[in-house]
């Protein structure tokens, strides 16, 4: 959303509102009115849908027929903060498990499930259910396809980062490389879209060292991680590119691969843009709930929630209280895990948290680190 506001200062506001007519919206009966002027939040949907794509796009990623239906694989919260100028994020972990919300009638999806699921029925359900789980309410929202990251890049003319290792993305039980990630030499170096998109989808990520292949081992975890990276250098090159052919390219690029809410107007970006314009990725927050692994009777893989980080963490993304919580986070049982209400902090630093899951075969302590604690082996924006 930052690189669209980028796009609107260079671009002029007639050209912008031109492209924006093209963006699929739909309404939103579950998103919340902000005041004017206050603190909003916007959901940010990395969906996983095959719909649309072309035959190369099929190969790359998969079809219909193979991943049919949609699950929202990405889930990130922008809290904007106009007044103070600042913008953070918080990202929600796909496999969390939680109590669905909004489901259609005749779903056969249990309402027990990862928060993922719930994009089966659309954002409004998606939305319900974060709102219900966590208290937070939720403004906007951006669903962005595979293909609106990759297009994106391209017309920046690729993001810059810098690995500290060579790395690939392997899953070692199938010998299969998932996302394409293959990045031979360790340094500085441009990445196209297709290269950024293998990074930021990367689950089985492992690096060179010394003559041998390390595992990451956090999978979604460390994936979040690396989309944060990502972001973080994208922010970087919009703001150093003023050449105003190339965000037109990037703004007609990407038209097409997003939707939204149509309660996000073009004046609510231009306004973004006259108070965001100098904004860097350095300058982005970005924090993770905390989880941990576990498994359910059902012997499904989850992440459960760690209540108490998890409550101090939300009151610190908001500024403030949580909302009201009809549908608490679940635990491995799928009981319902209440979040307390936090003290009152006036640190801007959540500090890292060890925590350990509900009793399970498979279940291990997690810690949820400070964003400061980037692994040594992921690499940063040069």
């Amino acid at each position: 959303m930052v690189v669209v506001v980028l796009v609107l200062v260079a671009a002029g506001y007639g050209y912008f509102r031109y492209q924006w007519g093209k963006v699929s919206s739909a309404a939103c009966s579950t998103c919340v009115a902000a005041a004017n002027g206050a603190p909003y939040n916007v959901l940010l949907i990395g969906s996983d849908s095959r719909a649309g794509e072309t035959a190369a796009e099929a190969q790359q990623f998969g079809n219909a027929t193979n991943a049919g239906g949609q699950r929202s694989d990405t889930i990130k919260i922008v809290h904007v903060n106009p007044a103070a100028g600042t913008a953070s994020t918080l990202s929600i972990p796909r496999d969390t498990y939680v109590t669905i919300s909004g489901l259609p009638s005749d779903t056969q999806l249990s309402t027990q499930n990862k928060i993922n699921a719930s994009f089966a029925g659309g954002p409004d359900a998606l939305i319900q259910t974060i709102q219900n789980t966590f208290g937070i309410p939720i403004n906007h929202y951006i669903e962005i396809s595979f293909f609106g990251l990759q297009d994106a890049v391209n017309a920046l003319g690729g993001v810059s980062m810098d690995f500290p290792y060579p790395v690939r993305d392997h899953n070692r039980d199938t010998g299969v490389n998932e996302s394409g990630l293959n990045v031979p030499q360790a340094g500085c170096q441009v990445l196209n879209g297709s290269e950024a998109l293998a990074l930021s989808r990367s689950r089985y990520f492992e690096y060179y060292k010394n003559g041998e292949w390390y595992q990451d081992g956090s999978s979604d975890l460390g994936r979040i991680e690396r989309q944060n990276l990502i972001i973080s250098a994208a922010l970087n090159k919009a703001k150093g590119t003023y050449n105003p052919l190339r965000l037109n390219s990037l703004l007609t690029s990407v038209v097409h691969d997003f939707s939204k809410d149509n309660g996000l107007s073009p004046n609510d970006l231009f306004a973004l843009a006259e108070r965001y314009h100098a904004f860097s990725g350095s300058q982005l927050q970005s924090l993770t709930m905390p989880t941990a692994p576990a498994v359910t009777s059902g012997g499904s893989d989850v992440e459960v929630v760690q209540p108490d980080a998890a409550s101090q963490m939300i009151s610190q993304f908001l500024g403030g209280p949580l909302a009201p919580i009809s549908t608490p986070p679940l635990d491995a049982y799928g009981d319902p895990q209440p979040l307390p209400e936090a003290p009152p902090t006036t640190t801007t630093t959540v500090a890292p948290v060890t925590t350990t899951p509900p009793a399970s075969k498979k279940s291990t302590p997690t810690t949820t680190p400070a964003q400061s604690d980037i692994p040594a082996f992921d690499p940063r924006p040069c």
